[in-house]
């Protein structure tokens, strides 16, 4: 029996990225060994890889790239990257712009690491909750020439890794024997590839509090995980607008009952809204932390204990304000029958998002509850900054 590992990766992006709370991704010992033909099982390994503090070799655009994630380098990974010209420290413009640096590249910049700087400062350029612990960064030598593709890449495969979107990199001259090789494009064309393989793997009736006929519908795409689920409640037509419910996994307020958000009165409200309508669906979406991952929410709700808000939580830590992908939403849908829904959001890039991704939006239904002391200021901000209609 081959030996394997069980890798996490995060719910997917997000605009419109890996990685909420998911389940392990499994890889098996024999693909360690040799990168698979597949698109996907490359950028699996690459995940795997930045995710224990391994190499990456990513080719594109401006010659292939030596990578290793800021968040779990290690001091003898860094003593390898040093040569006559010093690595670079690759960061997401939304936590260069935390740091006051100037953006002369678009999407990432490129600080030039230099040999006075070790690894816990590295960490702490990356990581804003170590801000207070390094107040004094800087000052910074920003790279303004155009830089390789494989920086972006990057950055986006420390985000589908659940890691801190930032990275370490040199050309790659001469790769270490243990490193994982990938093209960017396979790094970028990741997400897409998810939705195109999503596919239905079980479905059992599961009846529930105020809603005994339900049936719970899992789909897994061909990176084996995370699942996502459905909740059909009813047996709504397929010939008309279904109701239906987009709603991220919330660890925090799902099961816990967390006060600092809204999440778990959403959910329960949901069903029991389309429980009372006469049906619909509810889909489960794993996209903790609007698509940054349990971990990642975490540090955020540490910066909101520091008082920033939501939204400047997020981007203090390198993500957009909101990095889920609606593609999930719309395949699940599409495998379901429904290319037509009524859907319950106060969010009007849920809306967005859904149209963008092929499924008709009849109509929006107002879905908002009360708020208390922990959760008002994170309410408020959602509806000032981000549009909610509440």
């Amino acid at each position: 029996m081959a030996l394997g590992m069980y890798v996490q990766i995060p719910g997917r992006k997000r605009r419109g990225n890996l990685p909420g709370f998911a389940a392990p991704v499994y890889v098996n010992s024999a693909m360690t060994s040799s990168v698979s033909n597949s698109l996907v099982d490359r950028v699996i390994l690459a995940v795997d890889a930045f995710r224990r503090g391994r190499p990456v070799v990513i080719r594109g655009a401006g010659g292939a790239q030596l990578a290793y994630s800021a968040e779990t380098l290690t001091p003898r990974a860094l003593a390898s990257m040093q040569g006559k010209r010093p690595p670079r420290l690759v960061l997401a413009h939304a936590r260069a712009r935390t740091l006051k640096i100037r953006l002369y590249t678009p999407e990432v910049v490129a600080l030039e690491a230099g040999a006075d700087l070790d690894v816990a400062r590295l960490r702490a350029i990356a990581d804003p909750t170590d801000d207070l612990t390094y107040p004094i960064k800087g000052p910074f030598e920003t790279v303004r020439e155009t830089l390789p593709q494989a920086y972006s890449a990057a950055v986006k495969l420390a985000k589908l890794a659940g890691l801190l979107p930032a990275a370490l990199m040199r050309p790659a001259r001469a790769a270490p024997k243990n490193a994982v090789t990938l093209k960017a494009s396979d790094i970028f064309g990741y997400e897409s590839e998810i939705v195109r393989t999503l596919k239905i793997v079980a479905r059992a009736r599961v009846p529930l509090e105020g809603a005994e006929k339900t049936e719970l519908i899992s789909f897994r795409p061909e990176d084996g995980g995370p699942e996502h689920y459905a909740i059909l409640i009813g047996a709504p037509p397929t010939g008309k607008p279904v109701l239906a419910r987009m709603h991220s996994e919330c660890f925090t307020g799902d099961l816990l009952g967390s006060l600092k958000c809204d999440c778990g009165q959403q959910l329960r409200g949901a069903i029991e809204a389309i429980a009372k309508a006469g049906g619909g669906v509810l889909l489960y979406l794993a996209q903790e932390g609007r698509g940054i991952g349990l971990i990642n929410k975490l540090r955020a709700y540490r910066l909101q204990d520091q008082g920033f808000d939501t939204i400047d939580a997020n981007e203090r830590l390198g993500f957009e304000a909101d990095e889920r992908q609606y593609g999930l939403a719309a395949a699940m849908l599409k495998l379901l029958g429904y290319t037509s829904v009524r859907l319950m959001t106060n969010n009007p890039e849920k809306v967005a998002g859904l149209k963008a991704a092929g499924v008709k939006v009849a109509a929006r239904v107002r879905h908002a509850f009360p708020d208390n002391v922990h959760n008002r200021a994170y309410l408020q901000t959602k509806a000032a900054r981000a549009g909610h209609l509440l």
